[in-house]
């Protein structure tokens, strides 16, 4: 009779040191399943790969939302809010406004012909598209509430992925797509964060994410035209995917001159102070990081937040040991109110005189904490920087 062999066994140190992000981390059964959705119009192109480069389809459409579609949808009463004519908003059936309409993501169907010409839009009308997704819809200061913004603006951005991957579209006007769609992820994984999942998911988005800059790094590698946004993308790819061997491994494959970047040199000094669990350096060096950079790094922070509170809580356990608050408050980059809510939320003892007492013993993990209640060190980073702007990467 067999013996069963002993599950194994998970260190904590383990479970935190793990990627973070995406193809890099290891994948629970939803993330392969999430995977596997967004893989579907890849795996059909590459089964027609054996016809031949002549058998690309090339698009003909010169419009955000083929013909054929708008009134489809507006038949069917399937217009989005966004996208009706101005003044038909009550009507039975509102009408589409071809100079908002834009083509949404449909799933790959047998029977369906997703290559006729007609419904597809060249590479100039996919950065059209784009470019109007974020002028008019993403940074508009009258179209609420965001997580709906975002819903929509998501949707159409994989349709226009789709587009691109069925007539296998490269080259500048590739990369400047995947370039503001990158920016886009990486700001809603930042805005939207804490957001009830029902509105908005941040496996999904990481997932997409993953998915455009593996892309975006690979039309780097590939493309003979000079790139001057290569350096930005190549440290927010580290920066979001801190502590990923693999990332790391690919920035240090990257031409000397790009490598020591100084973008690129201040997110490896990061990931490094993120390995060696510094997390008093990292926070340091996080001061010195510009908006976009701050958003693809946030998800980090919490926990090397806990982190320094666990090795203070070992470093400082005494009864006699008193440790002010505003100097923890500095080394987290919190006010004094949110140190204490964070400080309390690990077990961590606030006296009446502002000391905090450590206790390794004490030291707990909160079933749930809002990070959003500590994005300051991002936030403050944003100043009057607009929407628009932010995803442009005008910064």
């Amino acid at each position: 009779m067999s013996r069963r062999r002993a599950p194994r066994r998970i260190s904590l140190s383990q479970r935190r040191d793990a990627p973070a992000g995406g193809e890099w981390r290891q994948r629970t059964e939803e993330q392969r399943r999430g995977k596997a959705e967004v893989r579907e119009v890849e795996e059909e192109e590459e089964r027609q790969e054996h016809h031949g480069k002549e058998s690309v389809p090339r698009g003909t459409c010169q419009t955000m939302c083929p013909t054929r579609e708008l009134q489809d949808r507006q038949l069917q009463n399937c217009l989005h809010r966004f996208e009706l004519l101005a003044g038909t908003e009550r009507d039975r059936r509102p009408r589409g406004d071809p100079l908002r309409a834009v083509k949404e993501y449909s799933r790959p169907a047998a029977g369906k012909d997703s290559t006729n010409s007609s419904d597809l839009r060249p590479a100039a009308v996919l950065l059209k598209t784009v470019c109007y997704l974020i002028d008019k819809v993403a940074a508009s200061p009258h179209l609420r509430p965001w997580t709906e913004v975002y819903n929509f603006v998501f949707d159409r951005l994989r349709g226009v992925k789709q587009d691109m991957i069925i007539q296998r579209t490269s080259g500048l006007n590739c990369v400047a797509i995947l370039e503001r769609t990158v920016r886009f992820l990486i700001y809603a994984s930042y805005r939207l964060c804490g957001e009830p999942l029902r509105l908005y998911d941040p496996r999904i988005n990481d997932t997409h994410l993953q998915e455009n800059l593996s892309w975006l790094l690979d039309c780097y590698a590939t493309g003979t035209e000079p790139h001057p946004n290569q350096e930005e993308f190549q440290a927010l790819g580290l920066l979001y995917n801190l502590g990923s061997a693999r990332a790391a491994q690919h920035i240090m494959e990257l031409p000397e001159r790009l490598r020591c970047s100084p973008a690129i040199t201040l997110a490896l000094s990061i990931n490094r102070a993120f390995h060696e669990q510094n997390p008093v350096r990292v926070l340091r060096l996080a001061r010195r990081l510009n908006f976009m950079q701050s958003c693809a790094l946030h998800r980090h922070l919490v926990s090397c937040r806990r982190d320094l509170l666990l090795i203070y809580s070992h470093g400082f356990s005494s009864r006699n040991c008193r440790f002010p608050l505003d100097r923890l408050a500095q080394l987290l980059f919190l006010d004094a109110s949110l140190t204490t809510r964070l400080c309390q939320a690990h077990g961590v003892e606030v006296n009446r005189d502002s000391q905090l007492i450590f206790s390794k013993a004490a030291f707990t993990e909160p079933e749930q904490l809002h990070c959003k209640l500590y994005h300051n060190i991002v936030a403050e980073k944003q100043r009057d920087l607009s929407v628009g702007d932010i995803i442009h990467g005008c910064t």
